[in-house]
């Protein structure tokens, strides 16, 4: 399995780019993973391909919005976990810029995932996904990272 964490916009605070590259190679003990930072959205788009368009989709591409589905972090791991034992396209989990993401790129999305129903600002979503999908993998293989509270 491989998961592409992409995000629109550089990073601008040096304590979030360095929380980002700690929770990347965190993740990559458990599976291939990569950062990624875009310019726009419809960078998103080129890197994924559009089902429907010229080829298949290269990846499978899931928004992180507050409008999408929630997941307890156990959920989340399953999900994942699930994802793993039957895709072999990458994972791309994106977050979108200051102002989120627009209908296009909606309407290119296999999913939608809320972190929570609070609004975050964009860079400490991406912090707040990352450690989500570090805890995941550490729930999926038994570590004690992960105390079930």
């Amino acid at each position: 399995m491989k998961i592409k964490i992409a995000w629109i916009g550089k990073t601008k605070e040096a304590a979030i780019q360095a929380l980002t590259e700690e929770y990347l190679k965190r993740i990559s003990r458990y599976v291939q993973v990569e950062g990624v930072v875009l310019r726009d959205e419809a960078a998103l788009v080129e890197m994924c391909g559009r089902a429907g368009a010229k080829g298949a989709a290269k990846c499978t591409l899931v928004l992180m919005d507050s409008r999408g589905r929630e997941f307890s972090s156990e959920g989340f791991a399953k999900f994942l976990g699930d994802y793993q034992d039957r895709n072999p396209l990458p994972l791309v989990l994106a977050v979108g810029g200051a102002d989120g993401f627009g209908k296009e790129i909606r309407a290119a999305a296999q999913q939608t995932i809320s972190l929570g129903k609070m609004t975050l600002p964009h860079e400490l979503a991406r912090v707040v996904l990352l450690e989500q999908v570090y805890r995941a993998f550490t729930i999926l293989k038994g570590h004690p990272y992960h105390s079930g509270h």
